[in-house]
Formats: structure tokens, C-alpha cells, sequence
């Protein structure tokens, strides 16, 4: 049951995140462990949550938005259970990174920034992974899969189910 005592029953992840409040509560500098550990919880930060977050630890809502949306590390909206990352940066550029971005897109069928509608895949573009050597490089998930051809590509994304 909820602090109210009313007979709504909170789902797992409210419980996870009153969890997080109390040990956060009353410490200055909350607001980014806070996000992080929500965005652990929910696989990211819905609305509801981030207005929870502004009203628990009386912060305004726009500042809570603010700090979401000038880091990277958060996101608004779901992701999927794999998270596809390729490298754009200069060496990757020049071996064909965006060939195999193209050939993401093509497998499936999703472009940079976006997420499949079954939440399987999440596509994203990427500066650099510090694998120059390995050129042209594809991140999935904490997966490294270097010297890639636009070829390999869909039989790659297929393993990950």
C-alpha cells in the first residue's frame, strides 16, 4: 500500500525508487544519483517519474528536466534490450562506419536514434568507441565487434534476440 494508507498498491519499481528517496533523503547533490538509479530501475525516466523526483526532492520540474536533458547518460523514452552503438569517429569514417550504419538501418529497419517498436533494438551513432585498430567498429550491448563489412552486419544483430 502507498504512504496514505489508501488501498492503491505500488508496483515493484515505486517501491525500488522510495528505496532510493530514503537513502537520499535531506543529502545536497541528490538529483543525478537519484536519475541514475531511477533510470536503473525503469530502463529510463518516464515523466511521472521525473515529477516524482521533482516533488520528493523539491526540486522544480524544470530543473530536474534540464539536468535529464543536458546529460547523455539519461533518456526519455524507452530503449530497447539492445543497445546498438557504431562509430562514426575519424578512423571508423574512413574504413566505411557509415556503411555499416546504413546496413543497421537496413537490418533493422530503424534509424540512429531510434528504438524498435518491440524494444529490441535501440540504434545509436557514436563519436568514438577507442577501438581505432579495429576500424570499422559496432557496439551491441558491452559486445565489440570490429573490421566489420555492411555485410556481416544482419547476421550479427540476428544473435541478439
Amino acid at each position: 500500500m502507498c504512504q496514505c494508507e489508501c488501498q492503491e498498491t505500488k508496483s515493484n519499481e515505486a517501491l525500488e525508487l522510495d528505496k532510493v528517496f530514503a537513502k537520499y533523503e535531506g543529502k545536497k547533490g541528490a538529483l543525478i544519483p537519484v536519475l541514475q538509479a531511477a533510470q536503473d530501475i525503469y530502463g529510463y525516466l518516464p515523466a511521472e517519474v521525473l515529477k516524482e523526483i521533482s516533488s520528493r526532492l523539491r526540486i522544480p520540474v524544470s530543473k530536474v528536466y534540464g539536468v535529464v536533458t543536458f546529460y547523455a547518460q539519461f533518456h526519455l523514452n524507452p530503449r530497447g534490450r539492445n543497445i546498438i552503438r557504431v562509430c562514426l569517429g575519424t578512423a571508423c569514417h574512413v574504413r566505411g562506419g557509415s556503411k555499416i550504419a546504413e546496413a543497421v538501418t537496413k537490418a533493422v529497419g530503424i534509424k540512429d536514434g531510434e528504438t524498435t517498436e518491440d524494444l529490441r533494438y535501440t540504434f545509436e551513432s557514436v563519436a568514438c568507441l577507442g577501438a581505432c585498430g579495429l576500424a570499422p567498429v559496432m557496439m551491441v550491448n558491452d559486445d565489440t565487434h570490429g573490421r566489420l563489412t555492411p555485410d556481416k552486419v544482419a547476421a550479427l544483430l540476428e544473435e541478439y534476440k
